[in-house]
């Protein structure tokens, strides 16, 4: 696949909360260099709590989960060299995001 060496852009609103530069594709997972822009401190604690809670991956914590990346999907959006996905799963660690997306709207039940 020819993603390594595309920017992917991460913002809230009008304001950048950075960038990736794909350096890994195992699909259907991207992975890169995460480099934070300007917004990215009003987002980082989202990251974190979802990382956190995805780690954990039991029942119990699954509904915290869905209501944390939630709050992500409608703070930020993500957007490839060819504009904005509709539905992604991003995740954030230092430097590092790793995401997978969808042309499509995912359907909700």
């Amino acid at each position: 696949m020819g993603f390594e060496g595309e920017v992917w852009q991460v913002r809230t609103g009008a304001e950048p909360v950075g960038e990736i530069l794909i350096d890994d594709a195992d699909f259907p997972w991207l992975s890169g260099r995460f480099t934070a822009g300007p917004a990215f401190g009003a987002v980082r604690d989202l990251f974190a709590r979802e990382l956190a809670l995805v780690e954990r991956d039991d029942e119990k914590h699954r509904q915290e989960w869905e209501a944390a990346y939630d709050e992500i999907t409608r703070r930020v959006s993500l957007s490839s060299p060819d504009g904005p996905v509709p539905e992604f799963l991003l995740h954030i660690e230092g430097d590092r995001a790793w995401f997978r997306w969808s042309d499509e709207p995912f359907e909700h039940a």
